[in-house]
């Protein structure tokens, strides 16, 4: 454990210094900004906001988990002929990585909510909520990056699998579940809708924070269905505890094949 803090703490610093989570925390800090400055009410910012969250962060952390594993590839062989762990060498630089895009993430929307929508304390679970998606997105993606960098030492491969992993999720995803709709809508499907849902960290984080904000409607056909069940408390329990577990899952995976890995 002191072992993984220490390379936590130098990836984590390592990254502070980077240009690019510099950019990655003013660029959200910049649309957050528009998006308050000139709508209406923070809740349509909170909502325009979410439709960027759900595709920059899944993209960005994937494509930065796997560019950071691969880059960092020499200083990870320093430390292994060290008397550290791999699963300490593992540990510390995933928490390293998901810290500083967490954190870039994290200030840069906090930062124009806390000014232009102070005042609106009924906003403010919603806003908890979507920095809450972001930073389980972040985790998310990280790890699926990680892992599958482990598995291969092709970085093209795995520059097209993350980015497939990108686009099922957010884009291919929802055509999959238009299309049960659609193929099955004299059955009822409340039930597969809500396992489906499940498996996609995506529309979960999009689900959470629409039911916040009271816009189920924006989700189309499958509003009521997702009001009456992820709207319980029952349902949030464990639409979070599914977040976690595709949290846990890739990261547990990846750590086991990351002490297998040839380096």
């Amino acid at each position: 454990m002191r072992h993984a803090l220490k390379v936590a703490r130098y990836t984590f610093a390592d990254l502070l210094r980077s240009r690019w989570i510099v950019g990655y925390a003013a660029f959200f800090a910049a649309v957050a900004w528009a998006f308050f400055y000139f709508g209406e009410e923070p809740s349509q910012a909170i909502v325009s906001l979410l439709s960027l969250v759900l595709l920059v962060i899944p993209l960005v952390s994937g494509l930065f988990g796997m560019t950071q594993f691969y880059g960092s590839r020499e200083f990870v062989e320093l430390l292994l002929t060290q008397p550290v762990g791999r699963r300490s060498v593992f540990y510390g630089q995933y928490a390293g990585v998901t810290a500083g895009l967490a954190l870039a993430f994290v200030a840069g929307v906090a930062g124009p909510f806390v000014w232009y929508g102070a005042g609106h304390r009924e906003d403010l679970g919603a806003v908890i909520g979507l920095l809450l998606a972001g930073v389980f997105l972040t985790l998310i993606f990280t790890a699926l990056a990680f892992l599958i960098s482990t598995l291969t030492e092709n970085r093209l491969r795995a520059l097209s699998t993350v980015v497939f992993l990108w686009l099922a999720f957010t884009v291919l995803y929802d055509g999959l579940l238009l299309f049960v709709i659609l193929l099955f809508d004299a059955w009822p499907l409340e039930r597969p809708l809500v396992g489906l849902t499940l498996l996609n960290p995506v529309d979960l984080a999009r689900i959470l924070i629409l039911l916040r904000l009271d816009a189920a409607a924006l989700l189309g056909y499958t509003g009521a269905v997702f009001a009456r069940f992820f709207g319980s408390a029952w349902g949030t329990a464990l639409a979070l505890g599914a977040l976690v577990a595709w949290t846990v899952v890739p990261v547990g995976l990846a750590a086991r094949a990351y002490r297998k890995r040839d380096f």
